[in-house]
């Protein structure tokens, strides 16, 4: 942690700077195709050991049974052989398919060859055949499943000789089957990339509202103090506090351009950048958050809290930490630096709820919301935003005339 140079030059309490940025989001890694394909390269194997069953149960019926027995052995091998190829899309190349699909086809042509009598019902390949479509439709879509599938039909009737019921009823069966499977994998490939384009939108904006808040805790009120130190100085200095404030309101719109998350109902402004990522986020490593609020204490600030440690994870310890000094560094801009606060930290069963109370002149209706619209983003980003991130929600309650209470609570 750095002490900020807003800090360095009024003396503030310091908040955290981040020492790396939030991990970006990504897509999930596992493609709803890879069951796809292992439930593809299963049937193949049930397939290839159908057909070869089917076959040698009819083989005296056969006239030619030598044509079969060769047909089959290379079905056989071939299948064997390029299980590999059917694991995923990348492996399951054109040249593949097209092999694939001519020896599933092939067959059906061949079956007439060797069954002379035609007393075997089904073909050589039998529903084999289904799986060069069906490897298709996971590939490129239910449009060449419905090509490959009609190929297949027409297959199946010139090995017939004519149209039947069985052939029409195995057609539509492995037609309707390989279209709605290629049209179920397009509409998966289209949700993935939606969802890899919104993480992406997402991961951008989170960076964009992290840089933002970091920019107000810093950048912003230094150029705000040297305007103001500037008028005062007046002369040349003068100039230099006019240009700093010029490059303030610049920056605040620059700044409040972005798009920002709703804020938890209740919230007084926008919501939730990512930021820097601390130690243990995943609770592996805890901090006492009563020790670090009690190092805010001071002449003008008042800490309360339990006896005992209030323990946890230190990304979150450290946000909440950060957004009682936001609280607090608006207590000495707005109330003046002669204002007291305190602050009031309760370890509640399933939360832990921070308060922060000034006794300043208050905030009037709405003026939050105005200085949001303003591109003043002090609460909504720096107190907010910080616990929003951390699963917490931050309320501000304000009477004129009757101070401020910032009230934050990060659930356990």
């Amino acid at each position: 942690m750095t002490e900020t140079a807003a800090s360095r030059a009024t003396g503030a309490p310091t908040t955290d700077t981040p020492s790396a940025t939030a991990p970006p989001a990504t897509a999930p890694s596992v493609s709803v195709e890879a069951p796809l394909w292992r439930a593809l390269v299963g049937y193949r194997l049930l397939t290839t050991a159908y057909a070869t069953g089917v076959f040698l149960y009819h083989h005296d019926t056969y006239g030619r049974p030598l044509v079969g027995a060769v047909y089959l052995t290379v079905l056989v091998c071939w299948t064997l052989a390029t299980l590999r190829h059917v694991s995923s899309a990348e492996r399951c190349t054109p040249c593949f398919l097209g092999c694939d699909f001519a020896l599933g086809v092939g067959g059906i042509l061949l079956t007439p060859v060797a069954d002379t009598a035609g007393s075997v019902n089904p073909s050589l390949p039998t529903i084999w055949v289904a799986g060069p479509v069906l490897a298709l439709a996971i590939k490129h879509g239910w449009r060449w499943a419905a090509g490959a599938s009609l190929v297949v039909g027409a297959a199946n009737v010139v090995e017939e000789g004519g149209l039947t019921r069985d052939t029409v009823h195995n057609v539509l069966l492995v037609t309707v089957a390989s279209i709605g499977i290629g049209y179920v994998v397009e509409v998966a490939r289209a949700s993935e990339h939606t969802l890899a384009e919104a993480l992406k939108v997402e991961a951008a904006t989170r960076e964009r509202e992290r840089l933002a808040r970091d920019i107000h805790d810093n950048v912003l009120q230094v150029l705000a103090m040297v305007q103001r130190r500037g008028t005062e100085i007046g002369g040349g200095a003068a100039e230099i506090g006019r240009l700093a404030g010029e490059q303030e309101v610049a920056l605040r719109s620059l700044v409040s351009s972005g798009p920002t998350a709703s804020a938890p109902a209740g919230d007084a402004g926008g919501g939730g950048p990512a930021y820097g990522s601390g130690t243990g986020t995943g609770g592996e490593v805890t901090r006492d958050l009563a020790e670090l609020l009690a190092a805010r204490a001071g002449t003008a600030v008042t800490f309360a809290g339990p006896g005992g440690p209030v323990a946890l994870p230190e990304h979150t310890a450290r946000m909440t930490d950060a957004a009682v000094a936001a609280a607090l560094d608006n207590v000495r801009q707005h109330a003046g630096e002669s204002a007291k606060a305190w602050i009031l930290l309760e370890d509640e069963p399933d939360a832990v709820l921070v308060t922060v109370r000034d006794d300043g002149p208050g905030v009037a209706a709405g003026r939050l919301a105005a200085a949001e619209r303003e591109g003043r983003m002090g609460v909504s980003l720096s107190i907010v935003g910080r616990l929003h991130e951390v699963g917490g929600t931050a309320e501000v309650v304000s009477i004129p005339g009757q101070g401020t209470e910032v009230e934050l609570r990060v659930p356990k």
